[in-house]
């Protein structure tokens, strides 16, 4: 009755909320408004007053698109968030379109369907919400379609959201060069010097986690993100941040000061409508907001479209920074090791642990290691079925962790210079390796699920790649021993990861459509999995950096992965007898290097586990 009363509740809630957003439509004349799931800095964690999307449908994941139209709804959700949509939205009243299925819209897709039966459909959007890529897709979709992009300067569900939260206003503190690596004004003369030889005179900068690679400036504005909510212009003698300078520590701000102007944050728009007019901006389409492309349009800016120079420079990393990466994912290595010998013994002991006491159990291994900044997205703690969600990021206290189960746990950190993110599928049972206890057995297909999972994995660790090899190229080499099983995964194979930044960084990225060229200095996940909803889920992930080997005798410059992760697998799960000789090769290098690594900074009784677990009969 409580779950029906829930339900009933939540329908007319977002009945509620979508009525209100209609009539605020029929007054600007708009058929239908669209809400992203970003925000004005295109964030992917969002701050909590600007997470519009979620108070408007409900969604809270980190990734889908919501459109309200006078007569219907509708969410656009990736396989990441199938089964989230389902239980997080009123089905009565929003329609969850899941892409990559047969027969389900995508966002274009479903305007042009709309506007089907109208000669004039006019789409409504904040230009702040909404990065130049996508605003150029729409126009070219709907190029002679007689759909009107509108772009509207009050932020329509703003002005309906009557209690949003107050935002999270952090002290804004500067990182040293032994952890950045590199000074702010060797960073920001470096941009000057890329910005001329582009020919280009203003560079804005958006993204908040290029500010603050950029200023070498951290702060905890928004869960999981060491940043701050700031915008920047850069030109080619002169920069200037946007910031309550009272937010900054004193320190920080003096440093800056002798190169950078300091103005508050609402001064963005006018000064870069000052600093743009008969200039050449750089616009980088997938980070930079139309609003802020109009507003170089608007007043006599010339557009040269580029990669933002930020992005890459970020993206490959120096000696010291890896130096920082490298001892904070030992760190976080040795938390989940701690944890899963933690878990083992409440099991052997009979003890009742749920999916929320393993993730505080988790969490708490993590915060006793050293300059813990807190975590780097919400872990995923999914038991059974739930191990099928592939971003299922809330552990449900109610659900115990049942003998026979999978369980998968995908967690992360922030350590002062560093920031993880790694996955280990276990499989619940009484005994473990090294107890005297059988336990209980995997099932047949639980262990070919999981080894081909880790051989996807293992195939993809150890490829050698020439300079100039995709992220793409290398996703079907991950894929490839699945599919011969009849086995994939909806999402991509990695993704980059920032140097105590977001744990999901550009422009590098190992998936279908990744077309930057992994070069080393990059740091990477490879994370395969195989998901079926209400049997369970498998993940497993390592963080990696790109490494150069030496070049052959022709000349050819060949590159490779090194592990940033050091976590063994769950060998009740392998079947030994599918993995070739080079896969198992890797599986008995990858475990000595944890015991080294790890088994020596562990206490007696955890380091004599660790190496049991690591030994491959």
């Amino acid at each position: 009755m409580a779950a029906i009363t829930n339900a009933n509740a939540k329908e007319t809630v977002t009945a509620k909320k979508l009525e209100a957003l209609r009539e605020r439509l029929r007054a600007h004349n708009l058929d239908a408004w669209l809400i992203p799931s970003v925000d004005e800095h295109i964030n992917e964690y969002l701050p909590r007053n600007r997470e519009r999307r979620a108070w408007a449908s409900g969604f809270t994941g980190s990734a889908g698109d919501f459109l309200v139209a006078l007569h219907e709804a509708w969410l656009f959700v990736d396989s990441r968030y199938y089964e989230q949509a389902d239980t997080e939205v009123a089905l009565g009243q929003i329609h969850v379109s899941k892409m990559g299925m047969e027969g389900q819209p995508g966002l274009s897709e479903k305007i042009k369907a709309l506007a089907e039966s109208s000669q004039h459909f006019r789409l409504g959007f904040d230009p702040f919400t909404l990065t130049v890529q996508q605003y150029q897709s729409f126009k070219k979709s709907f190029d002679s379609t007689g759909i009107e992009l509108v772009p509207i300067s009050e932020n329509l569900a703003d002005s309906l959201w009557m209690d949003p939260p107050p935002p999270v206003l952090s002290e804004v503190f500067a990182i040293p060069e032994s952890i950045s690596g590199k000074s702010w004004q060797q960073k920001l003369s470096e941009v000057q010097d890329k910005m001329k030889a582009l020919k280009v005179d203003v560079l804005p900068v958006t993204k908040l986690d290029q500010i603050a690679w950029l200023f070498n400036l951290r702060g905890q504005d928004i869960s999981y993100n060491p940043v701050f909510i700031a915008y920047a212009i850069v030109t080619t003698d002169q920069a200037h941040l946007f910031i309550d300078a009272a937010r900054m520590q004193p320190q920080a701000l003096e440093d800056l000061a002798s190169r950078v102007g300091i103005h508050p944050y609402e001064d963005y728009q006018k000064r870069l409508s000052e600093h743009c007019s008969v200039k050449t901006v750089l616009i980088d389409p997938k980070h930079t907001t139309a609003g802020t492309l109009f507003i170089v349009e608007q007043h006599g800016g010339m557009v040269r479209e580029a990669e933002h120079p930020v992005e890459l420079m970020k993206a490959l990393k120096n000696e010291t920074e890896i130096h920082m990466m490298q001892a904070a994912n030992l760190k976080a290595s040795r938390g989940k090791i701690r944890a899963w010998f933690w878990l083992e013994r409440q099991i052997q002991a009979g003890r009742t642990v749920t999916e929320t006491s393993f993730r505080d159990a988790i969490e708490g291994f993590y915060a006793e290691e050293q300059d813990f900044m807190g975590l780097s997205f919400n872990t995923i703690s999914g038991a059974g079925a739930n191990s099928s969600i592939v971003h299922y990021g809330t552990p449900d206290p109610a659900k115990k962790l049942e003998k026979g189960e999978l369980f998968l746990i995908d967690s992360g950190c922030q350590f002062l210079g560093g920031t993880t993110d790694d996955t280990r599928t276990m499989f619940v049972g009484s005994g473990f390796i090294g107890s005297g206890q059988a336990g209980e057995t995997p099932t047949e297909r639980q262990k070919l699920c999981f080894t081909e999972v880790m051989k996807a994995h293992i195939n993809c660790a150890m490829q050698r790649f020439p300079k100039g090899t995709e992220g793409a190229r290398l996703d079907g080499v991950t894929r490839y021993t699945l599919w011969q099983n009849g086995l994939d995964y909806g999402h991509g194979t990695g993704h980059g990861v920032g140097a105590f930044l977001n744990v999901h960084e550009g422009p590098n990225g190992i998936h279908k459509l990744a077309t930057k060229p992994l070069e080393p200095g990059m740091i990477t996940s490879i994370e395969p999995g195989y998901y079926q909803p209400g049997w369970g889920g498998i993940r497993l992930e390592n963080l990696y950096r790109v490494i150069e080997l030496e070049a052959d005798a022709d000349g050819i410059r060949w590159y490779a992965f090194e592990s940033l992760t050091y976590i063994p697998f769950e060998q009740k799960l392998i079947d030994f007898s599918r993995l070739n000789a080079e896969q198992l090769q890797w599986l008995r290098n990858y475990y000595a290097a944890i015991v080294e690594k790890i088994a020596p900074t562990l206490a007696p009784d955890e380091a004599a586990w660790l190496k049991e677990v690591c030994t491959i009969g």
